[in-house]
């Protein structure tokens, strides 16, 4: 069996890797967030004790997945965030060189400003604010300095459940198990849901097949957030007991002041090219994901 280790994976995007690579590869899973079993201590930030992990590991696949994800939070903590997103994925690429073996970076469809309707693996990103433009710097390093490497960049994230998604649908299921019967959709955003573990299984068929590179990796369909809210609703049974009022983005200025891109949706071009493209429609993926983490916790 081959060995990878993975950095930042404390996450939802941690939690799906772990669950699809775990009985056919061994793994070795670090974060600063130890917060699962089967996870050991590491600030990949700190390069000699990343590259120590690594190297005594002797891994066959580095993979880089930590990131701080929260707009806000980057746009308030600029350095902090080029440090984490950035320089953090450039101590990954170093180690991974060191070893000659394949880096995977995760980026995100969030590198782009909005102004297209779709966006496919090669369009030129456009990114608007300090997370963006950290994982864009990532994205580029990577390109430029790898020798085999992956970059896979997914859209809305869900995964992981209510112990780990800080995403949308966990914020929406929070709503509602907390009692509330009106739920405020902003109607001007648009993207594609990316399931974790869908994308921990493409990200794994490349690897078996080689073909390095880079590749959007999102679910099939593009939608909306007011429409996955809506998906939601419809698959908890909730349509009787929930009300969803549409509002623009303006409505959370306040609490979501990170300029974000009103369309976000990416398409699997190279992948489909490719014969690769295992992603599923993203309302199959919502489902399963509600149905295996959510039906007793709401």
């Amino acid at each position: 069996m081959k060995k990878i280790y993975t950095a930042g994976c404390g996450g939802m995007l941690g939690e799906g890797f772990y669950t699809q690579f775990k009985d056919e590869y061994i793994l070795k899973c670090t974060d600063i967030d130890v917060n699962d079993e089967w996870l050991e201590y590491l600030d990949f930030r700190d390069f000699d004790a990343y590259r120590k992990d690594v190297l005594e590991f002797k891994p066959d696949y580095l993979f880089h997945l930590g990131a701080f994800t929260d707009l806000e939070y980057c746009e308030l903590h600029p350095m902090e965030t080029y440090e984490t997103n950035t320089i953090g994925v450039e101590n990954a690429l170093y180690i991974a060189n060191e070893l000659n073996i394949p880096l995977l970076y995760i980026s995100t469809a969030g590198i782009f400003d909005g102004k297209k309707d779709v966006y496919d693996d090669w369009d030129m990103p456009s990114p608007l604010g300090h997370y963006a433009r950290a994982k864009y710097a990532g994205e580029m390093f990577v390109k430029e300095n790898a020798g085999r490497y992956l970059i896979c960049r997914p859209g809305w994230m869900m995964g992981g459940g209510p112990k780990k998604d800080k995403k949308f649908v966990q914020k929406i299921i929070k709503q509602i198990k907390d009692g509330k019967k009106e739920l405020f959709i902003v109607n001007d955003k648009d993207g594609t849901p990316t399931y974790t573990h869908d994308f921990a299984n493409n990200v794994k068929l490349l690897l078996e097949k080689e073909y390095w590179g880079l590749y959007n990796m999102v679910c099939g369909g593009q939608t909306s957030r007011l429409e996955v809210a809506t998906e939601m609703i419809k698959i908890l049974n909730l349509q009787n007991k929930v009300t969803i009022t549409e509002v623009t983005s303006k409505y959370f200025q306040k609490e979501y002041f990170a300029e974000r891109p009103p369309c976000e949706r990416l398409i699997n071009k190279k992948l489909q090219l490719r014969k690769l493209n295992i992603m599923r429609n993203w309302k199959i993926a919502l489902k399963e994901y509600l149905d295996l983490c959510y039906q007793d916790y709401v």
